[in-house]
């Protein structure tokens, strides 16, 4: 897929040597395409990483994409430059008035908060809020998953006896739901967090259907109301080496924290890890662009 950002967002560079096609701004003004208006809200500190992996799962169909970013206005962030944010990311303030075909909430590594704790919880409520009426579908990533499922169907998080970090095994459910088709009976997940949502709480919402499981990891994608929202427990979007960082960094940190499972070699941290959730992280992105944004929102929008 065609992605259309700025011409000069860091990003590109990185990209175009990974044979990702990025088209910049000026190529996409001459074809008569009307590419699907995706907008990111990146609530994770690292938002550069962020955005080089979420362009990368959303490279592999066909549609024209025009990719834009989001931030809060009333968080500031402190481990991206104020650069960055002020060239390549819009406040809600200033986007309330558009419309899109989709939107992608990211993950925050501020789970062990309680939501109304959240010093831009108000901003997102509204921005939840907004999304029933000017955007088709939303996807919502790890801790924003469980925000949205608080937010929209008042099921709270759970915190567990300790972190949830490694690679896990899932296993399809509702195998006729097209979010879901092409996966293999069996697939594997990131996640790194340290609260749940329960199997139970889900179920007991007729709105909310799971279509996979982990028995270590729990319920891991949740689709609701047609695709409207579409719930994702971990980080399909982690390259590779993500959650190695995570690991140094904490363990430089001093904090007691357990090696990612199934994540090293031999669980030997000067292994490289080995990439086996790419090909399942790429479908979910392309059906959730096909089936239910592509396929469901209107020419103009």
């Amino acid at each position: 897929m065609p992605i259309r950002v700025q011409s000069d967002l860091p990003a590109l560079e990185i990209l175009e040597r990974e044979n990702v096609f990025v088209m910049d701004e000026t190529r996409a003004l001459h074809q008569d395409i009307r590419p699907l208006k995706i907008i990111l809200l990146n609530l994770m500190p690292l938002k550069e990483d962020t955005e080089l992996q979420l362009i990368r799962s959303l490279s592999n169909t066909p549609l024209q994409v025009d990719l834009s970013f989001l931030t809060t206005a009333t968080h500031e962030a402190s481990h991206t430059s104020a650069s960055h944010i002020n060239k390549f990311y819009e406040r809600y303030e200033n986007i309330k008035h558009n419309k899109y075909d989709g939107m992608i909430i990211t993950g925050a590594p501020i789970e062990l908060l309680e939501f109304e704790e959240v010093d831009y919880w108000p901003e997102l409520t509204e921005i939840f809020e907004w999304t029933k009426t000017h955007v088709t579908s939303t996807l919502f990533l790890c801790w924003g998953a469980q925000a949205g499922l608080y937010y929209f169907y008042g099921i709270q998080k759970v915190l567990m006896d300790k972190k949830l970090f490694g690679i896990f095994e899932n296993r399809v459910m509702n195998r006729k739901t097209p979010l879901v088709r092409g996966y293999d009976d069996v697939f594997m997940a990131p996640h790194s967090r340290y609260t749940t949502i329960r199997k139970e709480d889900i179920e007991a919402d007729d709105r909310l259907t799971i279509l996979a499981e982990s028995e270590e990891a729990g319920v891991s994608l949740v689709i609701a109301e047609d695709g409207k929202r579409i719930f994702s427990m971990g980080h399909p979007e982690y390259d590779r080496i993500t959650l190695d960082k995570e690991y140094k960094r904490d363990l430089a940190k001093g904090l007691d924290i357990d090696m990612p499972k199934n994540y090293y070699p031999g669980d030997d941290p000067n292994n490289r890890p080995v990439l086996s959730w790419r090909a399942h992280a790429n479908t979910l992105y392309s059906n959730w662009l096909n089936y239910y944004v592509y396929q469901v929102t209107p020419y103009e929008l």
